[in-house]
């Protein structure tokens, strides 16, 4: 469904990557990691249309996207969450959803009557429903919790019906049960949409728990690709972002 073929981006001196070359099929659930710098979030920009690459190809269903505005990408299925939640702080959980909704489907002028008789407000329900915001669907976004509100970033994103999600560490912030909870909402999301979902993540436990394949990058560059197993056992990555296992730790005199 996605592939990048030879993609550099840089910026003045700096190369943000590096001749990236990554492809990904419909359906997969797949995972970008990496140190800080290596390019990561560049590439979901490329992607998105937040930025324009130097030289290379972004093929999304066959077609050239590289170079196309934000949304014109979006109008052809790939929707984004973002590491910093992006909410309408004064509206609620149900109302940021309905004008997200009429935005996708050009009914903007409606927003004027502030949703009260939106044809929207169903599909809204169904991803209030899907993401497990219903407790808070009457709540100003503002006043969510971290969690929530990362929920209803990924929430927004789903209201412009994707074919590819890219979500921009899903879990940056939370504690280690919030963080499982959300990931595990997630992992629910992609099975029950059918969607192709890329996504960054530090955390290293739940990257093997639930990513099919896993590419790493290093100075911009593709060091690595393969499964969990794969990735764990690869001396490059080893050495390059994971580290030795503690057994295998030299012990200090």
């Amino acid at each position: 469904m996605l592939r990048l073929e030879n993609v550099a981006k840089a910026f003045g001196g700096v190369i943000a990557t590096d001749d990236v070359s990554l492809a990904f099929a419909p359906g997969s659930l797949s995972a970008i990691i990496g140190p800080n710098g290596a390019g990561k979030t560049t590439i979901f920009n490329l992607i998105s249309g937040k930025l324009r690459p130097d030289s290379g190809r972004i093929l999304f269903d066959g077609e050239n996207i590289a170079g196309l505005d934000e949304t014109e990408i979006v109008r052809r299925g790939i929707g984004r969450a973002f590491q910093v939640a992006s909410i309408f702080p004064s509206l609620t959980v149900e109302e940021s959803l309905m004008a997200a909704v009429q935005s996708h489907r050009r009914q903007t002028l409606r927003m004027a009557e502030r949703f009260r008789h939106s044809n929207a407000r169903q599909r809204a329900g169904e991803i209030i429903d899907m993401t497990g915001l219903g407790a808070v669907a009457r709540d100003l976004s503002a006043n969510l919790s971290h969690g929530d509100q990362k929920l209803l970033d990924i929430a927004l994103a789903l209201a412009l019906e994707p074919r590819l999600l890219l979500l921009d560490e899903p879990t940056a912030g939370m504690g280690p049960e919030e963080r499982w909870q959300m990931i595990e909402r997630v992992r629910a999301l992609w099975q029950a949409e059918h969607m192709t979902l890329v996504f960054i993540e530090h955390d290293m436990d739940i990257v093997f728990e639930i990513a099919q394949s896993i590419r790493v990058l290093c100075y911009g560059a593709v060091l690595a690709e393969g499964t969990a197993e794969e990735i764990r056992a690869n001396p490059d990555v080893i050495e390059a972002y994971l580290g030795a296992p503690a057994e295998d730790a030299e012990v200090a005199p």
